[in-house]
Protein backbone atom coordinates (compact mmCIF):
# COMPACT_ATOMS: atom_id res chain seq x y z
CA UNK A 1 0.00 0.00 0.00
CA UNK A 2 1.16 3.34 -0.96
CA UNK A 3 2.02 5.73 2.08
CA UNK A 4 1.35 9.14 1.25
CA UNK A 5 3.51 10.67 3.83
CA UNK A 6 6.52 8.63 2.68
CA UNK A 7 9.10 10.57 1.40
CA UNK A 8 10.45 7.86 -1.03
CA UNK A 9 7.89 6.87 -3.52
CA UNK A 10 8.99 3.76 -6.27
CA UNK A 11 8.74 4.36 -9.98
CA UNK A 12 6.68 1.15 -11.34
CA UNK A 13 7.09 1.17 -15.04
CA UNK A 14 9.39 2.70 -17.63
CA UNK A 15 6.56 3.76 -20.22
CA UNK A 16 2.71 3.97 -20.50
CA UNK A 17 0.51 1.43 -22.45
CA UNK A 18 -0.79 3.85 -25.58
CA UNK A 19 -4.60 3.93 -26.19
CA UNK A 20 -5.05 5.44 -29.93
CA UNK A 21 -9.22 4.90 -30.09
CA UNK A 22 -12.32 5.88 -27.70
CA UNK A 23 -14.52 2.92 -28.34
CA UNK A 24 -12.43 -0.13 -27.65
CA UNK A 25 -11.10 -0.10 -24.45
CA UNK A 26 -14.12 0.18 -22.48
CA UNK A 27 -17.85 1.40 -22.70
CA UNK A 28 -18.24 5.06 -22.81
CA UNK A 29 -19.72 7.05 -20.05
CA UNK A 30 -22.08 10.02 -19.47
CA UNK A 31 -20.50 13.09 -19.16
CA UNK A 32 -22.14 12.76 -14.97
CA UNK A 33 -20.76 9.76 -14.70
CA UNK A 34 -16.95 10.78 -15.88
CA UNK A 35 -17.39 13.53 -13.07
CA UNK A 36 -17.83 10.83 -10.84
CA UNK A 37 -15.17 9.33 -11.37
CA UNK A 38 -12.91 11.85 -11.51
CA UNK A 39 -14.61 13.31 -8.36
CA UNK A 40 -14.37 9.80 -7.02
CA UNK A 41 -10.73 9.10 -8.00
CA UNK A 42 -9.03 12.45 -6.87
CA UNK A 43 -11.41 13.50 -3.84
CA UNK A 44 -11.96 16.71 -5.84
CA UNK A 45 -15.37 18.83 -6.00
CA UNK A 46 -15.90 19.66 -9.37
CA UNK A 47 -19.18 20.62 -10.71
CA UNK A 48 -18.88 20.42 -14.61
CA UNK A 49 -16.61 18.95 -17.71
CA UNK A 50 -15.48 22.52 -18.49
CA UNK A 51 -13.27 22.63 -15.15
CA UNK A 52 -10.87 20.22 -16.08
CA UNK A 53 -9.13 23.11 -18.41
CA UNK A 54 -6.82 23.57 -15.42
CA UNK A 55 -5.00 20.47 -16.33
CA UNK A 56 -4.31 20.06 -12.62
CA UNK A 57 -6.53 16.43 -12.65
CA UNK A 58 -4.81 15.00 -15.43
CA UNK A 59 -1.36 16.00 -13.97
CA UNK A 60 -2.77 13.97 -10.64
CA UNK A 61 -3.87 11.21 -12.93
CA UNK A 62 -0.96 10.91 -13.86
CA UNK A 63 1.08 10.44 -10.40
CA UNK A 64 -2.03 7.96 -9.32
CA UNK A 65 -0.47 6.06 -12.70
CA UNK A 66 2.94 6.41 -12.22
CA UNK A 67 4.35 8.17 -9.21
CA UNK A 68 7.15 10.67 -9.85
CA UNK A 69 6.34 11.19 -13.83
CA UNK A 70 5.56 14.82 -12.67
CA UNK A 71 6.72 17.11 -10.16
CA UNK A 72 2.96 17.37 -8.02
CA UNK A 73 4.35 20.34 -5.85
CA UNK A 74 4.01 22.74 -9.17
CA UNK A 75 0.41 21.93 -10.12
CA UNK A 76 -1.68 24.97 -9.54
CA UNK A 77 -4.51 22.85 -8.03
CA UNK A 78 -6.87 25.56 -7.61
CA UNK A 79 -6.89 28.62 -10.31
CA UNK A 80 -8.51 30.50 -12.55
CA UNK A 81 -5.61 31.88 -14.57
CA UNK A 82 -5.23 30.79 -18.14
CA UNK A 83 -1.33 31.45 -17.85
CA UNK A 84 -1.78 28.95 -14.82
CA UNK A 85 -3.45 26.52 -17.15
CA UNK A 86 -0.96 26.17 -19.30
CA UNK A 87 1.61 25.64 -16.67
CA UNK A 88 0.04 22.59 -15.73
CA UNK A 89 -0.75 21.16 -19.42
CA UNK A 90 2.97 21.88 -19.59
CA UNK A 91 3.95 19.51 -16.62
CA UNK A 92 1.53 16.91 -18.12
CA UNK A 93 3.14 17.28 -21.51
CA UNK A 94 6.29 16.54 -19.81
CA UNK A 95 5.05 13.79 -17.92
CA UNK A 96 3.48 12.33 -21.23
CA UNK A 97 6.88 13.17 -22.77
CA UNK A 98 8.94 11.27 -19.86
CA UNK A 99 6.53 8.11 -20.05
CA UNK A 100 6.20 7.97 -23.64
CA UNK A 101 2.40 9.12 -24.47
CA UNK A 102 1.89 9.56 -27.53
CA UNK A 103 -0.95 11.47 -27.34
CA UNK A 104 -1.30 15.53 -28.63
CA UNK A 105 -2.49 17.63 -26.18
CA UNK A 106 -4.47 20.19 -27.73
CA UNK A 107 -3.55 22.75 -24.96
CA UNK A 108 -4.47 26.02 -27.00
CA UNK A 109 -8.48 24.23 -26.58
CA UNK A 110 -8.37 22.75 -23.82
CA UNK A 111 -7.62 26.19 -21.73
CA UNK A 112 -11.02 27.79 -23.55
CA UNK A 113 -12.95 25.92 -21.21
CA UNK A 114 -15.29 24.85 -23.83
CA UNK A 115 -17.65 21.61 -23.19
CA UNK A 116 -16.81 19.63 -26.28
CA UNK A 117 -13.25 19.74 -26.66
CA UNK A 118 -12.38 19.16 -22.55
CA UNK A 119 -15.63 16.36 -22.63
CA UNK A 120 -13.19 14.46 -25.77
CA UNK A 121 -10.13 14.93 -23.90
CA UNK A 122 -11.04 13.68 -21.13
CA UNK A 123 -13.00 10.58 -23.12
CA UNK A 124 -9.72 9.30 -24.20
CA UNK A 125 -7.79 9.76 -20.86
CA UNK A 126 -10.46 7.62 -19.28
CA UNK A 127 -9.66 4.61 -21.75
CA UNK A 128 -5.60 6.00 -20.90
CA UNK A 129 -6.64 5.64 -17.20
CA UNK A 130 -8.26 2.17 -17.64
CA UNK A 131 -5.20 1.00 -19.88
CA UNK A 132 -2.44 1.72 -17.43
CA UNK A 133 -4.01 1.73 -13.59
CA UNK A 134 -2.44 -1.08 -11.84
CA UNK A 135 -5.17 -1.49 -8.63
CA UNK A 136 -2.71 -0.15 -6.74
CA UNK A 137 -3.64 2.22 -3.27
CA UNK A 138 -3.58 5.79 -3.76
CA UNK A 139 -4.47 9.18 -1.18
CA UNK A 140 -5.23 12.09 -3.91
CA UNK A 141 -6.16 14.77 -1.02
CA UNK A 142 -2.92 13.81 1.61
CA UNK A 143 -0.32 13.89 -1.90
CA UNK A 144 -1.66 17.07 -2.90
CA UNK A 145 -1.68 18.34 1.16
CA UNK A 146 -5.14 19.02 0.83
CA UNK A 147 -5.54 21.49 -1.64
CA UNK A 148 -9.04 22.09 -3.15
CA UNK A 149 -9.80 20.92 -6.45
CA UNK A 150 -12.80 21.95 -7.78
CA UNK A 151 -15.39 24.66 -7.45
CA UNK A 152 -18.39 22.89 -6.86
CA UNK A 153 -20.06 21.77 -3.44
CA UNK A 154 -21.87 18.81 -4.34
CA UNK A 155 -19.68 16.85 -5.83
CA UNK A 156 -18.02 15.20 -3.20
CA UNK A 157 -20.72 14.17 -1.34
CA UNK A 158 -22.19 11.82 -3.88
CA UNK A 159 -19.48 9.39 -3.72
CA UNK A 160 -18.87 8.97 0.16
CA UNK A 161 -16.72 6.79 1.52
CA UNK A 162 -13.81 7.28 -0.48
CA UNK A 163 -10.74 6.25 0.91
CA UNK A 164 -6.76 5.67 0.14
CA UNK A 165 -7.86 3.02 -1.01
CA UNK A 166 -11.14 2.86 -2.80
CA UNK A 167 -9.53 3.77 -6.27
CA UNK A 168 -9.68 0.44 -7.73
CA UNK A 169 -12.68 -0.11 -7.37
CA UNK A 170 -15.12 3.08 -6.91
CA UNK A 171 -14.26 5.00 -9.95
CA UNK A 172 -16.43 1.73 -12.09
CA UNK A 173 -19.37 2.86 -10.04
CA UNK A 174 -22.34 4.34 -11.33
CA UNK A 175 -24.41 7.04 -9.17
CA UNK A 176 -27.02 4.89 -7.63
CA UNK A 177 -30.07 6.99 -7.97
CA UNK A 178 -31.35 3.50 -8.73
CA UNK A 179 -29.89 1.35 -5.54
CA UNK A 180 -31.99 3.64 -3.36
CA UNK A 181 -35.33 2.53 -3.95
CA UNK A 182 -34.57 -1.24 -3.35
CA UNK A 183 -33.21 -0.62 -0.25
CA UNK A 184 -36.08 1.75 0.68
CA UNK A 185 -38.31 -1.21 0.05
CA UNK A 186 -36.16 -3.63 1.88
CA UNK A 187 -36.31 -1.30 5.00
CA UNK A 188 -40.45 -1.47 4.70
CA UNK A 189 -40.50 -5.10 4.15
CA UNK A 190 -38.40 -5.69 6.89
CA UNK A 191 -40.59 -3.98 9.52
CA UNK A 192 -42.17 -6.42 12.63
CA UNK A 193 -45.40 -7.56 11.42
CA UNK A 194 -49.32 -6.31 13.17
CA UNK A 195 -51.70 -8.64 14.37
CA UNK A 196 -53.72 -6.49 11.40
CA UNK A 197 -52.78 -7.49 8.11
CA UNK A 198 -54.96 -5.49 5.73
CA UNK A 199 -54.39 -2.19 7.46
CA UNK A 200 -50.64 -3.30 7.63
CA UNK A 201 -50.40 -4.15 3.36
CA UNK A 202 -52.50 -1.01 3.20
CA UNK A 203 -50.07 1.38 4.48
CA UNK A 204 -47.48 -0.04 3.00
CA UNK A 205 -49.06 1.03 -0.64
CA UNK A 206 -49.38 4.44 -0.36
CA UNK A 207 -45.37 4.97 -0.02
CA UNK A 208 -44.55 2.82 -2.89
CA UNK A 209 -46.73 4.84 -5.22
CA UNK A 210 -45.20 7.96 -3.74
CA UNK A 211 -41.70 6.53 -4.75
CA UNK A 212 -42.66 5.97 -8.03
CA UNK A 213 -43.91 9.32 -8.58
CA UNK A 214 -41.49 10.88 -6.53
CA UNK A 215 -39.17 9.20 -8.66
CA UNK A 216 -40.63 10.34 -12.34
CA UNK A 217 -40.75 13.84 -11.02
CA UNK A 218 -37.21 13.80 -10.48
CA UNK A 219 -35.99 12.26 -13.97
CA UNK A 220 -38.08 14.70 -15.29
CA UNK A 221 -36.58 17.69 -13.85
CA UNK A 222 -33.58 16.20 -14.61
CA UNK A 223 -34.20 15.92 -18.32
CA UNK A 224 -35.00 19.69 -18.23
CA UNK A 225 -31.91 20.54 -16.34
CA UNK A 226 -29.69 18.79 -18.91
CA UNK A 227 -31.16 20.36 -21.58
CA UNK A 228 -30.94 23.93 -19.85
CA UNK A 229 -27.46 23.10 -18.88
CA UNK A 230 -26.79 21.94 -22.94
CA UNK A 231 -28.20 25.66 -24.00
CA UNK A 232 -26.05 27.58 -21.50
CA UNK A 233 -23.15 25.41 -22.90
CA UNK A 234 -23.57 26.33 -26.66
CA UNK A 235 -24.85 29.99 -25.90
CA UNK A 236 -21.74 30.34 -24.10
CA UNK A 237 -19.54 28.22 -27.04
CA UNK A 238 -21.17 31.14 -29.54
CA UNK A 239 -20.39 33.90 -27.29
CA UNK A 240 -16.36 32.76 -26.83
CA UNK A 241 -16.52 32.33 -30.56
CA UNK A 242 -18.13 36.01 -31.33
CA UNK A 243 -15.67 37.42 -28.81
CA UNK A 244 -12.71 35.97 -30.57
CA UNK A 245 -14.02 37.52 -33.95
CA UNK A 246 -14.22 40.56 -32.77
CA UNK A 247 -11.09 40.67 -31.15
CA UNK A 248 -9.52 39.91 -34.31
CA UNK A 249 -11.10 42.73 -36.44
CA UNK A 250 -9.91 45.01 -33.42
CA UNK A 251 -6.53 44.01 -34.33
CA UNK A 252 -6.92 44.06 -38.13
CA UNK A 253 -8.15 47.32 -37.50
CA UNK A 254 -5.19 49.03 -35.52
CA UNK A 255 -3.13 47.37 -37.67
CA UNK A 256 -4.46 49.23 -41.06
CA UNK A 257 -4.91 52.51 -39.13
CA UNK A 258 -1.38 52.53 -37.99
CA UNK A 259 -0.55 52.15 -41.42
CA UNK A 260 -2.98 54.78 -42.82
CA UNK A 261 -0.95 57.16 -39.81
CA UNK A 262 2.29 56.76 -41.30
CA UNK A 263 1.68 57.78 -44.52
CA UNK A 264 -0.31 60.67 -43.71
CA UNK A 265 2.88 61.68 -41.75
CA UNK A 266 4.53 61.63 -44.51
CA UNK A 267 2.62 63.33 -46.45
CA UNK A 268 2.88 66.01 -43.65
CA UNK A 269 6.34 65.77 -43.91
CA UNK A 270 7.34 65.94 -47.60
CA UNK A 271 9.52 68.71 -48.55
CA UNK A 272 8.16 71.77 -50.96
CA UNK A 273 9.79 70.27 -54.10
CA UNK A 274 7.56 67.12 -53.83
CA UNK A 275 4.41 67.49 -56.69
CA UNK A 276 1.92 68.90 -53.96
CA UNK A 277 -0.92 67.60 -56.13
CA UNK A 278 -0.03 64.06 -55.39
CA UNK A 279 0.62 65.17 -52.08
CA UNK A 280 -2.82 67.08 -51.73
CA UNK A 281 -4.72 64.02 -53.32
CA UNK A 282 -2.83 61.26 -50.75
CA UNK A 283 -4.08 63.34 -47.85
CA UNK A 284 -7.84 63.98 -49.55
CA UNK A 285 -8.41 60.20 -49.41
CA UNK A 286 -6.82 59.69 -45.88
CA UNK A 287 -9.15 61.82 -44.42
CA UNK A 288 -12.19 61.01 -46.24
CA UNK A 289 -14.34 59.14 -43.90
CA UNK A 290 -17.79 57.33 -44.19
CA UNK A 291 -21.16 57.67 -42.21
CA UNK A 292 -20.79 55.98 -38.81
CA UNK A 293 -16.97 55.69 -38.70
CA UNK A 294 -14.48 58.07 -37.49
CA UNK A 295 -10.55 57.58 -36.94
CA UNK A 296 -9.41 56.94 -33.24
CA UNK A 297 -7.84 60.45 -31.86
CA UNK A 298 -4.69 58.65 -31.00
CA UNK A 299 -2.67 56.71 -32.91
CA UNK A 300 -2.31 52.94 -31.23
CA UNK A 301 0.90 52.48 -29.49
CA UNK A 302 3.87 52.32 -31.90
CA UNK A 303 5.21 49.26 -30.87
CA UNK A 304 2.30 47.18 -31.18
CA UNK A 305 3.35 43.89 -33.53
CA UNK A 306 0.94 41.75 -35.18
Amino acid sequence: MYNPTSNKRADFRDMAVNVYSTNVTSENLSRHDMLAWVNDCLQSQFSKIEELCTGAAYCQFMDMLFPNSVPVKRVKFRTNLEHEYIQNFKILQAGFKKMSVDKIIPIDKLIKGRFQDNFEFLQWFKKFFDANYDGRDYDASAVREGAPMGFGSGAAKSLPGTSSGGVASSYRRVPTAAATRPAAATTTASKPTVSKVPPRTNNATPPNRMTVGTTGAVKKNDSAGAQSNHQIEELSSQVMDMRLNLEGLEKERDFYFSKLRDIEILCQEADEAEPAQLVQKILDILYATEDGFAPPDDAPPEDEEY
